[in-house]
């Protein structure tokens, strides 16, 4: 009986001592090695059976594989394998956006540098006007260089004639833009694309399912000398990237990437009316440094602040400030799966919803 008193009387000091999923910095929670669930959503103002209609709505009308909602560090929603790591398509270049934050930062790379001086040049060689880009041209798809990527996927059927646009003023989404931007990252670092994610980002954000090892560069190098940096995450390591973001690339004390390129990136400056006037614009979105932003007339109340990178097949990671949250979506492309991104956005506003 004294042996029972004594358990029952520590029960609540070994419960305290129980190793915690989350950390507290500020006034901000992280996860720890493995992502905190929210106990009852019902007390953080989300309504359960609008969250089940949300789940219902993904299994009967996407090919979801997997979905993680996040709000103020924990886990409100998931559906599917969270831990199953796949293909992320165009998303790459959104962490690639990432990855040059601290290289700008502490003047490694300077955004003003023009392919010419860089010594960049391609299968046929590039035109001098085409020489003149910068590396934020490129950033910003605004190079006005038109050259085949090595991999398709982009808007380059709608672009003008090579050699008729001064780099800097005219938006397109194009994959030359992006590749040579990762080109040039390694040129300037001396390590890959990878070993940067290794050290800045999965390291640091303790990334459950990372694996260096599964990624991989594509290309056809008759076309373009310049590959496709391809990479591999799981959902709840997307949250991660997400989550980096929200917090202004601080995580748990340290600052990853510096905030003032989150804000840069993450602003608008190819406008979503002026691409459309230009017939090239995407959705809801403006475009910033490899980011896309909810721009007007669409960046009203719970969208405002809010961007997204965006991946071919399905594949989203979303940032929205004024709710504190983060949606990490995968639609796994080797099962044969999409979902379009209009009906992600549907997605998007059932969530929100689901607070309301």
């Amino acid at each position: 009986m004294h042996k029972f008193l004594i358990i029952i009387f520590l029960l609540p000091y070994v419960a305290f001592c129980q190793p915690s999923n989350t950390a507290t910095y500020g006034n901000s929670i992280y996860p720890d090695s493995v992502w905190q669930f929210t106990n009852d959503v019902s007390k953080e103002g989300w309504n359960k059976d609008s969250l089940n209609s949300l789940k219902r709505f993904i299994i009967d009308s996407t090919h979801a594989t997997g979905m993680v909602v996040v709000q103020s560090g924990k886990i409100i929603f998931d559906y599917g394998d969270l831990k199953e790591t796949s293909y992320l398509a165009s998303c790459r270049k959104s962490v690639l956006s990432m990855l040059y934050g601290p290289f700008v930062a502490n003047k490694k790379i300077d955004l003003s540098a023009t392919m010419e001086q860089l010594h960049i040049d391609d299968v046929g060689g590039l035109l001098p006007v085409e020489k003149k880009a910068t590396i934020k041209d490129l950033l910003t798809a605004r190079s006005g260089v038109y050259h085949l990527a090595s991999n398709e996927g982009d808007a380059t059927a709608m672009a003008p004639k090579r050699g008729s646009i001064q780099p800097g003023s005219f938006w397109l989404y194009n994959n030359w833009d992006f590749n040579v931007a990762g080109y040039i990252l390694e040129q300037q670092t001396g390590r890959t694309i990878y070993q940067l994610i290794d050290s800045i980002l999965a390291g640091p954000l303790q990334m459950q399912d990372w694996d260096i090892k599964e990624q991989r560069k594509t290309g056809d190098t008759t076309r373009s000398k310049y590959l496709a940096y391809h990479m591999w995450f799981s959902t709840r390591d997307m949250a991660r990237i997400g989550y980096l973001m929200l917090r202004n690339g601080k995580w748990k004390g340290r600052q990853i990437i510096p905030t003032d390129w989150v804000k840069l990136t993450t602003t608008v400056v190819s406008p979503y009316q002026q691409a459309v006037k230009d017939k090239t614009a995407y959705f809801h979105f403006g475009y910033g440094y490899l980011w896309w932003i909810w721009d007007t007339p669409y960046n009203k109340e719970l969208y405002e602040g809010a961007y997204t990178a965006s991946g071919a097949y399905g594949q989203f990671i979303t940032v929205m400030p004024k709710l504190d949250l983060v949606v990490a979506y995968k639609t796994k492309y080797e099962y044969g799966r999409q979902t379009p991104t209009d009906l992600y956005l549907r997605v998007l506003e059932k969530v929100i919803g689901a607070g309301k």
